[in-house]
Formats: C-alpha cells, structure tokens, sequence
C-alpha cells in the first residue's frame, strides 16, 4: 500500500469527508495484511477548514509553495546574518505573500464549495508565517496533509522589526549602497574622533542588544515549537489509544454478534435435535404398534 498517495486522497476531501473515508482505508489496509498501516490511517485527524484549504494550496499551485520555500530561506538567513537592509527589503515582501497565499487558498475552497470566513484566514495566514520561520514546519506544511493551523512563534515578526530599525551589518569590501549615502555624507571627520568613538561604540552595543535580542527571540521560539511538539505528540497518544479502543471495540461487537449468532444456531440445531427425537419415537411407536396389528391378524399355523 503507498501511504502517501492514501495521505494525499483523505486530506484532499473536504473535512466533513474525511472520518469515513479515513476508516474506509484503514480497514482495506487492514484486510489487506497491513497492520501498521492501519493503525497508523486510523489515528489521522480529521483536518479544519483552514487547514484543508492549505493542503488544496499545496496540491494545486506549485509555483507558490516553491515561493514561500524560497522565501522563508532568505528570511531565516537575513536573521542569521542581521541583515537589517535585506530583513526590510523581504518583510514587504513577505506581508505580500502571505496575503496572497489566503486569498488563493480561500479561492481553492470557494471553488469546491467551501467560502473561508475571517477566522479562517486568519489562521491560513498564522500558518504561512510558522512556514516562513521553522524549516520544519515548511517541510510539514510542503506534504499537504496538514490537520490543523500552525500558531505563529513568538519572537519572529517582534525580530524582524527590531533588526529592521538597526543600522546595517556590512563587509567593509561592499560599496556603500545609494540609499546609504546621505548618511555617509554627514559622518563626522576627523576632527570629531570623540564623536565617533561614541557613535561606533552606541553601533556596536546597538548591534550586541539586536543580536541578544534575537537570539532569546529565537530560543522562545523554540521553546514554544518544543512544548507544542511534546502536546502534538502527546495528543497523538491519545489519538492512537482512541483508535486501538475504537478497534478493540469494533472487534468485542463483532466477536459477540458472532457468538449471539452461534448461540442461535445452537439452540435451533437443539430444537431440531428434539424435533427429530420425538419424530423417531412416533415412528417407533407406529412401527410397534404395526407389528402388533400384524401379529393378531396373521393366521394361526395349520398342524400336519
């Protein structure tokens, strides 16, 4: 059985689709000798509106999840370098996309008859920028089986603004750039060292602060992805105890349906067992009584 290709089917219907469908595949897996796979379409999630209609964006446009990919890979290395110039040039950006991203989902759905309200949206948007921050989250989002939105990390919108603000982290072998020189042009000169010792070192911390800021934005991030992950897995837990119940369940009624059955079966073999006993004895009882009949009426042996 290809999993995937089954993964692909179910969280391609329409969510009030998916629980038959879903149980439908796990017990053709099932019948089919593949336990595993089995177990493992049973626990699947019934997915949310919005979280169907960003699976249909994956499925159906290419183009845009190779974008946001892209995307998210330039962003993630704009905040590794502190890259205050590119981080602005792709915040735009990256509003842009995300906007765009909910609008083509929420059309995905209109088109199979599911319009997307607010809230909807709001959490396809959410989940657009989880996948513009955590690679992980991107490779998840990229398979298109998804079940539920994404919640946005704390600390990433906050970082890209708070670096935005700050001046610029070059080489010193990159020329100045144009939107650059009306600064460079009022840089005090030499005869203003003390100045300048001033402004380089407020630079300097200025840079450190961003940098820290970052850093513990980014170790939030984490933490908060962490807890999520243990929660998802634990709710996973008990998703898969769920459907080893609703199987243990399924085979209780089964096993007493059958013995209610056999029991039936039994009981009616039982009653045709004394049918047929009682039918022998008339029978017996005729025959008797025939033989008797026959005896009286048989004449008496002549003496020679």
């Amino acid at each position: 059985m290809d999993l995937h290709g089954v993964l692909d089917e179910l969280y391609e219907l329409a969510p009030q689709d998916f629980t038959e469908a879903r149980n439908a595949a796990a017990t053709s897996a099932r019948e089919a000798g593949n336990r595993e796979a089995a177990d493992r379409i049973r626990t699947l999630r019934r997915p949310t509106l919005s979280a169907w209609a960003g699976n249909l964006l994956v499925r159906h446009d290419a183009e845009a999840v190779q974008a946001v990919l892209h995307l998210g890979e330039a962003l993630r290395e704009a905040h590794r370098t502190l890259d205050a110039v590119r981080l602005r040039e792709l915040g735009s950006r990256r509003h842009q996309v995300v906007a765009a991203l909910a609008r083509r989902a929420a059309d995905l759905a209109a088109e199979r008859g599911h319009p997307l309200g607010d809230a909807a949206l709001h959490e396809i948007e959410a989940t657009v920028h989880v996948v513009l921050a955590d690679p992980e989250a991107a490779r998840e989002w990229a398979d298109g089986h998804m079940a539920r939105p994404l919640t946005e990390p704390v600390g990433f919108t906050a970082a890209t603004v708070d670096l935005a603000a700050a001046p610029a982290r070059r080489p010193p072998s990159e020329p100045p750039r144009a939107e650059d020189a009306g600064f460079l042009a009022r840089r005090p000169g030499p005869a203003e060292p003390r100045e300048t010792a001033a402004e380089r070192a407020a630079g300097e911390a200025a840079g450190r602060a961003a940098e820290a800021a970052l850093l513990t934005a980014r170790r939030s991030a984490r933490g908060q992805q962490a807890a999520a992950l243990a929660a998802e897995r634990a709710q996973e837990a008990v998703r898969d105890a769920e459907a080893r119940a609703d199987s243990l369940a399924d085979q209780l009624a089964r096993a007493r349906e059958t013995l209610r059955a056999r029991r039936t079966a039994a009981e009616e073999a039982r009653d045709r067992a004394r049918a047929a006993a009682t039918d022998a004895a008339e029978a017996r009882a005729r025959a008797d009584e025939a033989a008797l009949r026959a005896e009286r009426l048989a004449p008496a042996p002549r003496p020679r």
